[in-house]
């Protein structure tokens, strides 16, 4: 499929709202939600506010700045699977590139086993003001991301105010800008306090990475997010690097082959 005759079947505008989420475990994993997933079950279910297993995921619009297109969930819902993840590109402790580094290695898979026009590949900036067009494209280029397949899309709000919104309210994911060294200093200082209370918060806080680079740094979640065509999360890896519950790289793969249909 030429990416012209895909993009032509994308949609311009799409219905952005806010995640259903649901609070507890018990919820997340009650019968509403049974046989609505392809994989299992996950052993490990966080609890965690941003869409998990068995959640519809959220409405969102969201423009593509490399194909000149806009990304809609709707685009997908009916058609295919897609991988979400969330980045900056001046990251520089090596979270963000193994992120998407994830997502590679399935466009190289999907290539390889003939279902490169399964899946979605979607990876996501909440810092516009340095993730322009065109450094996207050479961040791309420089990790030998296919950037102009059919199957990926950056997607890019205009400003870190629509970022910051489409982050904490549509995906229901933390995220803090911090601006100094004294700001930051402060951000550590309070968490380190909030894990000492109990041993969940602790675990929840060693989600995040602290980012530091240039005038502003952030703090964000490592997350990878499998949603199968139905719209409905098959999973939410939320520690997908630089920690002990990170999940198995293959283990993406795998399930990304079993929710897409690939023997």
């Amino acid at each position: 499929m030429e990416r012209r005759t895909y993009l032509r079947s994308l949609g311009v505008a799409g219905v952005a709202g806010l995640a259903g989420c649901l609070d507890t475990v018990e919820q997340a994993l009650s019968d509403d939600h049974d046989g609505d997933g392809i994989l299992p079950p996950p052993d490990r279910p966080t609890g965690a506010s941003y869409p998990e297993y068995g959640d519809e995921f959220p409405s969102f619009s969201l423009p593509d700045p490399i194909a000149e297109t806009t990304v809609s969930l709707e685009d997908f819902v009916g058609e295919k699977p897609f991988l979400l993840t969330y980045f900056f590109t001046t990251c520089p402790d090596g979270a963000c590139p193994a992120l998407l580094l994830r997502l590679r290695w399935i466009q190289e898979d999907a290539a390889e086993r003939g279902y490169e026009d399964d899946i979605a590949l979607l990876a996501f900036t909440f810092d516009p003001e340095r993730d322009t067009p065109d450094v996207l494209r050479e961040y791309a280029a420089e990790r030998s991301i296919d950037y102009e397949a059919d199957n990926w899309h950056f997607l890019r709000p205009e400003t870190y105010e629509e970022a910051e919104s489409v982050m904490t309210e549509t995906f229901n994911l933390p995220l803090q800008r911090v601006e100094d060294e004294e700001d930051r200093e402060e951000q550590n200082e309070s968490e380190e306090n909030d894990s000492h209370d109990e041993t969940e918060d602790h675990e929840e806080a060693s989600e995040h990475d602290e980012h530091d680079h240039g005038e502003y740094t952030f703090t964000h979640n490592n997350l990878i997010t499998l949603v199968n065509e139905d719209g409905v999360v098959e999973r939410a890896y939320p520690s997908a690097v630089q920690s002990e519950r990170a999940v198995d790289n293959e283990q993406i793969v795998e399930d990304t082959r079993t929710v897409v249909g690939v023997e």
